[in-house]
């Protein structure tokens, strides 16, 4: 048996914006391995979310909230996995002066497809700012970049 696989083109959420990129998501024992891939963006740290609602509209700001099917206070998913953190607390990609970036983790807990943390249908959102993993959210500021994440069959 084949292990589920996701991904979400991510587009820049601005008029103009040169910002591309892609996040790919495989179901592993460990949990949901994350690989993004970013292009174009500003350098420097940038928060990147998984965000409740799949859809871009509204520059970003349609994808609602962080993904938190537990209600859990903002923080670092991989540190603390979901009891201390959003499923949705993938943390930070840094950005080089190229505009580019890579991120690889493994989230404890999330699955592409099956139950309450099922990524699928949800939306990516890389932030403007670090995410300070302060409350309630981060202080990573606005959203430059969004992507829906599709299961790939």
């Amino acid at each position: 048996m084949f292990a589920a696989t996701a991904k979400a083109i991510i587009q820049g959420t601005q008029e103009g914006s040169e910002l591309l990129g892609s996040t790919d998501f495989q179901d592993t024992d460990e949990g949901l391995r994350v690989q993004v891939n970013i292009f174009g963006a500003p350098p420097g740290l940038h928060g990147i979310h998984i965000h409740e609602n799949g859809s871009c509209e509204d520059q970003g700001n349609a994808a609602g909230s962080h993904f938190n099917p537990d209600n859990a206070k903002h923080g670092s998913l991989t540190a603390n996995g979901l009891q201390g953190a959003h499923a949705g607390d993938l943390g930070n990609i840094e950005i080089n002066e190229s505009g580019e970036g890579a991120l690889f983790l493994v989230a404890p807990g999330l699955t592409v497809k099956e139950g309450k943390y099922a990524v699928d249908g949800r939306a990516v959102i890389l932030h403007e700012k670090q995410d300070d993993f302060g409350q309630p959210t981060g202080n990573a500021g606005g959203r430059i970049g969004c992507g829906i994440i599709k299961a790939e069959e």
